[in-house]
Order: C-alpha cells, then structure tokens, then sequence
C-alpha cells in the first residue's frame, strides 16, 4: 500500500530539510510514497498545528516541532 506522507511547514530550513530526508528515506527504502510539502499557512491550520515541521504518516501526525532524521522516518513508515 503506498503510503500518504506530508511535511507541513512554511518553508523554513528545518522544513526543507525535514522534506528532503522524507524523500531520502522512501528512497532507501524503495518504497512508493505520494510526499507531499504544505507551505500554506491556511492549508497547515486545517491540521491544528503550532510547531513546525510536522511529520504526517497516512494523515497520523509523527513528528512535530523538529527535524526527523532519515533512520527515523524510515522506521516510522516500516512500521
């Protein structure tokens, strides 16, 4: 099942590099992941959160006010 992964933040360099060991950790893994990035102010409201970057596995938030590392990220979508 590919797996919905979301990085929302406003573009700040913990975000940027939150979304790119995202995209490093569905590589290593090789699995087929649809990464999306949410920049949009209104658009991360919807989510209810404060503290960027947030992490979202399959719409569950994962991690939230730091950066994930890639050995993180990939345990949290093998999981």
């Amino acid at each position: 099942m590919k797996k919905q992964v979301k990085v929302l933040g406003p573009g700040c360099a913990k975000c940027k590099t939150t979304y790119n060991n995202v995209l490093e950790a569905v590589k290593q893994l090789g699995i087929e992941a649809d990464v999306t990035k949410i920049e949009d102010i209104e658009e991360m409201m919807k989510y209810n959160v404060l503290a960027t970057p947030v992490l979202m596995i399959d719409e569950v938030i994962k991690v939230k006010g730091r950066v994930a590392d890639i050995n993180e990220i990939r345990e949290l979508l093998t999981a």
